[in-house]
């Protein structure tokens, strides 16, 4: 179903997308090690500096990844979370262009949309493990959806980095996804910076200072895997064009696994070293 308008929401209804994945692990019977080794819940953002209420998504995102999880006093016990921050180019013609804006974010958008049949884009938007949206200005629902988010075995994939030019990096990823595929997904992987701010001089959000987090300025598809078996020994090159302002101390990689409904099946994270 193909969206039928825009809006910048600051509280609204959810929608489910069930999985029925086999592979999804109940963690109530897992023991404490057992549990480390699952993979953190991704939390997708479909956010924008041209809208109002983004930028309390924002925070709220940068809640749930907070170890100390100050967000419990308001929605109890989480799981680790991982963020991506898309930043939409819809609302650019709204008075002011977001620096972090790409149309790549949008069709991404558009396609959760397709998959989990809702007829609005809007943002801010938040989709969990690539199978329930909520407005992300909502933090009991943002919570409740993290926490009933299925999980994962962690991928457990080692990386290597070069710098073809001083322009662009090179990561090549080797390892096992730890989980038997049957069909196709894809590996993917993004960068992310972190520590950003924007001084706002026109707009919704005019003479504000907005901090952002979690921001995606590059993903690639490093490769797409068919009928693999758990232990088995898979290996995914990307090759990126780094962007203005590169600094690897803000920088930070999500490897994680998606099939064709979109659902994201597991999740690592990498740092990016100092000397890359």
């Amino acid at each position: 179903m193909a969206p039928r308008f825009f809006a910048c929401f600051s509280g609204g209804r959810s929608r489910v997308r069930r999985s029925t994945s086999p592979d999804a692990i109940a963690t109530a019977d897992l023991t404490p090690e057992e549990q480390r080794r699952l993979s953190p819940v991704l939390v997708e953002l479909f956010c924008s500096q041209g809208c109002a209420t983004s930028p309390e998504a924002e925070a709220i995102a940068t809640r749930l990844t907070r170890p100390d999880k100050d967000s419990e006093s308001v929605s109890g016990n989480l799981p680790p979370v991982v963020v991506l921050a898309f930043h939409v180019d819809y609302w650019d013609y709204n008075g002011w262009k977001d620096r972090f804006a790409s149309s790549a974010w949008t069709v991404r958008q558009k396609a959760y949309v397709e998959a989990l049949r809702l007829d609005t884009l809007f943002t801010p938007q938040v989709v969990v493990g690539g199978r329930t949206e909520c407005v992300g200005t909502d933090l009991d629902k943002v919570a409740a959806t993290v926490r009933s988010a299925p999980r994962f075995t962690s991928p457990a994939m080692q990386v290597t980095f070069q710098r073809p030019t001083p322009e662009t990096l090179q990561a090549t990823f080797t390892g096992k996804l730890n989980m038997k595929i049957e069909g196709s997904v894809d590996i993917m992987v993004a960068f992310i910076e972190n520590g950003l701010v924007t001084d706002v001089t026109s707009g919704v959000n005019n003479g504000r200072v907005l901090p952002n987090d979690h921001v995606v300025r590059r993903m690639e598809k490093a490769a797409s895997v068919s009928d693999l078996a758990p232990k088995k020994t898979v290996s995914a090159t990307v090759h990126v064009q780094l962007w203005d302002g590169f600094n690897p101390a803000k920088t930070g990689i999500l490897l994680f696994v998606q099939n064709s409904a979109l659902q994201v099946l597991g999740v690592q994270q990498f740092k990016l070293p100092q000397t890359v």
